[in-house]
This record gives C-alpha cells, structure tokens and sequence, in this order.
C-alpha cells in the first residue's frame, strides 16, 4: 500500500510545510511527508529547546564521571570509559557498526516516516543532540535523498537500531540512497548535490539518531491512515454484495445494532444503511402472494451477510485502539540515556516496541478477518447453490467460460497468507547484546507483516467488489435499479472494467480494481452519491 491515498489537509502549522517544533506529529502529518512529500520545517523553538538539552550534554562531557553514552561504551560495553580524544570516533563507530541491515530494501515511505519521526524527537530537546543534527535530517527529507534500509535488522529493542542507523549512516556521507529521481546513489554525492554538509557527531548524537521506535511507529501510522480507507470500503463492498446476493438489510437496523453497543459496529451498519438505502433489487424481494405472504421464504442471511458490521465493527474498534496508541508514542521523546526536563540525563526503558508491537500484532488480526469474510461473500456469488439464480461463477456460457472461478482462487490465497501473517511476532524475543538486552519486542517484524497484509486485505476487497458489481449488473435488467451508492460504486469500476461477457484476461481488471480501491476512489464515489461515509 503506496503512494496511493490523496494528501491530508492541515498539517502541523496550518500551512502547505510539516513544521517540527517538538509538539507532537500527527498521523496524518507523517503520511503527508512520508507519502506525498510535504515539505518539514524546522520551528526555531525546536533550535532553542534543542540548544538548551544540548548544553546539558556539554557539561558532562566535561566530568570525569562516568555518563552513559557520553562517556562510556554502549549495551554491553557501558563500563568502558572513553577519554574526549575518541568520543567522536565512539560516536561514528556506533552509527557504522549499527547499519547492520540486510535483505530487501523497505519501502521510500517508510524511510522517510522513519527519517521524519527521529527528526521531531531530536526537536523536543531530550536527546541532546545539536540543532544543526535536526536541520540536518529535514534538509535529506527536503532533498527527497532516501538512505537504502533493509529488512532485516531490527529486534525492535533498542527500538528500530539497524534501520535507524543506515539513516544516520546516510547524514554522515556514508553508504547509499536513492534520489529525489528514485536512482541509487553513494550518500555523500548526493548530499553535495543537495548543497547538504554531512554530519560530524559528537558527544551522545549516535546514540540519539538510532534509539527509537520510529520504524515500527512510522509503519503503524501508515497502516492506521490506509485501514481508515479500507474499513470503509469494506462496508462498501459489503453492501453491494448483500445487495447482488439479494440479502436484506433488516439486520442493519438502528435499534437492533444499538444493543450491542460497540461504536465501530454502529458506525459500519450506518454505512450500510446509507448505501442500501432505495434499492430496488433489495426491495425486488419483500413482495407478498396473492395470499400476503412474503414470496421471499429466506428469514435470514448467512453470516457474512448479516454479521458484516459486527465484523467489520470490530476491526474499527481495533484500529481506534492502535490509532491512540500512535498518538501516544507520536507524543513521546525516546532516546535512552535521556534529558529530562529539569537538567537531568536519565537511563530507561522508554525505547522498548511492546505498545506498538502489540497493537501492530493486533491489526494484523482484525485484517484477516475481515479479509476472511470478503472472500466469502466472493465465494458465494459463484456457487449456483448459494447465489440465488446467478449463472455459475458468474460466467456468460458456463462450461465454456470460467467467469470468476480464478478470482475467488486468488482472494482464497490471499486470506490464507493473511491468516498467517495473523500469528503474533511480539511474543517472541531472542536475547542480544551479550544478554544485556534480553528481552526485545519484535515489533519491526510486527510492522512488516503488517504491511503485507494491509496489501492482502485492498486486492482482496477489490475482488469482491470485481465479482459483486458484475453479479449486479445480471441482477439489474428489465428496468430494476441498484441502490444509488452501490450504483454509483458500479459505474465508477465500468469506466475500468467492462460488465458481464466473454472471459477475458482478468489480472489486469484485478489490479485496476485494486487501484480503485487503495486509491480511496471507491469509497469517494459511494460518499459522493450517499453522503460521508463513517
């Protein structure tokens, strides 16, 4: 999921720039940098705050006492002291030493997300980092210079250290980036390009550029503004189904979902009031006998009808969790050895994953799930003994045409990989650093597994919503009108892929689907036809 979702409005000042000035960052604020480029300032109250922590460090640096990190080794090395002559070789062999990552590159989202939430802790003041550091990290954001960080190499304990460390790697003029034109390039010629000095580090700033949760955070946050998307199309998808299935919406009702009083399930059924509301093939089916009996003997639904907001509904809850737990770690200042407010440098904790590793885990399985439940419905358009009339697989000559048979195949596999990226990473912890870090949170690795099934979960909404606007549009002959929001979500995907015929190539319609789909076109034509969708 990439460079897909439009650009939000209102960023952190009010203005067209990011302005980093220490406060907290917003979701939207990272996906606008990250995602689309929005340009960051440096506030000058971050230069002063930073000013200010940055002379505390000064005077350690200056006592003979042992300073963790600013004096001393690191990890399990911390009872080493180092005189003043090696500490900015300390510094720099840390950063080297660190950008130990390997595997693929991760995504230019992600890093700059990364580059973007290391920035705003360097501005609150309580790494004690020079302000020069911060304006360093915001002129490669302005620059559009990318440091290559690989997948592997994160325990998410010290925080995100390998991925954080070819970013640093990167400022000082050392390894590889891409370039504002996506081509890879050694980083010291393309910060001269940029006219951008590459850092000389000093006292405690290597230790401050890589001990953070930036890297897991920044793929939270990207995974919070994608499911916003997603959930609601979700119910878009949903929609257009029970509608082709010729379910009903009795089960929506207002008062019978304001018994269970759950906020996401009374926000998905809303939805799919709004964009069932006036449709002719649900309503084809409420007509009475001669007699006045219902000619419709169905009584209810099967459950991935019925149940689609109390599914659904979940997974909003879930992700109004992880959303607030974002918002927590966006206000927090991770660094370890720390400065706090009032003058001190303090050891801690504050740089373990687990908040995010969990809540990442968490969405993991809400996405599933309501994967899972697409799908079925998916399946139940293409079996004659479930699809209430339809032609086999949705096929124009059954027998000699497949229709959507391959279709489902591919939304099954990909719910079956996303019930395994469901299984937690944050359970596990392999001890390192000699046993001094002996307990890690794997969130990395939650924030990974994450992403590809936030990509599972947009294909397989589009295939559902590929097999649902074509099962509508056999529904819909003789006059017999959908809803307008399912109508209108039919013509959007008719201008990218042709109705019901003859099989044809259909990979390329699932991609475009996908496009519509992970785009926020979908849910942008149903609002636009129903009223903004919750």
């Amino acid at each position: 999921m990439t460079d897909t979702l439009a650009p939000p409005a209102g960023h952190a000042d009010g203005t067209a720039a990011v302005s980093i000035t220490g406060d907290p960052l917003t979701v939207d604020d990272v996906v606008a940098v990250a995602r689309h480029d929005t340009p960051v300032r440096v506030a000058d109250r971050a230069r002063a705050t930073m000013a200010a922590g940055r002379a505390v460090i000064e005077d350690l640096a200056a006592d003979d006492r042992p300073h963790y990190g600013v004096t001393t080794g690191f990890g399990a090395l911390a009872r080493r002291h180092v005189p003043a002559s090696q500490r900015a070789r300390l510094q720099l062999s840390l950063v080297r030493s660190h950008a130990a990552g390997t595997g693929p590159e991760v995504e230019r989202e992600v890093v700059r997300a990364l580059q973007l939430l290391r920035l705003n802790t360097l501005a609150t003041g309580r790494t004690g980092a020079r302000p020069v550091v911060a304006e360093t990290y915001a002129a490669m954001l302005e620059a559009q210079i990318t440091p290559i960080v690989h997948e592997f190499g994160s325990l998410g304990c010290s925080g995100d250290l390998a991925p954080l460390a070819h970013v640093a790697l990167a400022a000082l003029g050392e390894g590889t980036v891409h370039d504002a034109d996506g081509g890879t390039r050694p980083a010291l010629d393309a910060l001269a390009e940029a006219g951008v000095e590459p850092l000389v580090l000093r006292e405690k700033e290597g230790l401050a550029l890589i001990n953070g949760t930036d890297g897991m955070l920044g793929m939270l946050c990207l995974a919070v503004a994608d499911l916003r998307l997603l959930l609601t199309t979700a119910d878009v998808a949903a929609a257009a189904s029970v509608e082709s299935l010729l379910g009903s919406d009795a089960a929506f009702a207002a008062d019978l979902v304001a018994m269970r009083p759950h906020p996401g399930q009374a926000a998905s059924a809303t939805n799919l009031r709004a964009l069932l509301d006036g449709s002719a093939v649900v309503a084809s089916h409420r007509t009475l006998d001669a007699a006045g009996r219902p000619e419709c003997t169905r009584v209810q639904d099967a459950y991935s009808l019925r149940c689609a907001p109390q599914v659904h509904g979940a997974a909003r809850d879930t992700l109004h969790h992880a959303a607030a737990v974002a918002d927590r770690e966006l206000a927090s200042a991770i660094d370890n050895p720390v400065v706090t407010v009032d003058g001190r440098v303090e050891s801690n904790g504050n740089f373990h994953g687990a908040p995010v590793a969990y809540v990442l885990d968490f969405l993991a399985v809400a996405v599933a799930d309501v994967a899972s439940m697409s799908e079925r419905r998916t399946d139940r358009f293409l079996d004659v003994a479930r699809s209430e009339g339809l032609p086999p697989f949705l096929a124009d000559d059954p027998g000699v045409d497949s229709g959507l048979m391959i279709a489902q195949y591919t939304a099954a596999g990909i719910v079956s990989e996303l019930k395994r990226l469901a299984a937690p990473a944050s359970v596990d912890s392999i001890p390192s650093s000699a046993m001094q870090e002996d307990h890690v949170s794997m969130g990395w690795a939650a924030a990974r597994k994450l992403r590809r099934a936030v990509d599972g979960l947009g294909r397989v909404l589009a295939i559902e919503l590929l097999t649902a606007t074509r099962a509508l549009d056999l529904r819909c002959t003789g006059g017999l009108e959908p809803a307008a929001g399912t109508g209108a979500v039919r013509d959007l995907l008719r201008t990218a892929v042709a109705g019901p015929g003859p099989d044809r190539f259909l990979a390329p319609e699932i991609d475009a689907v996908t496009r519509l789909v992970v785009g926020g076109d979908v849910a942008a034509a149903a609002s636009a036809a129903v009223g903004p969708l919750r």
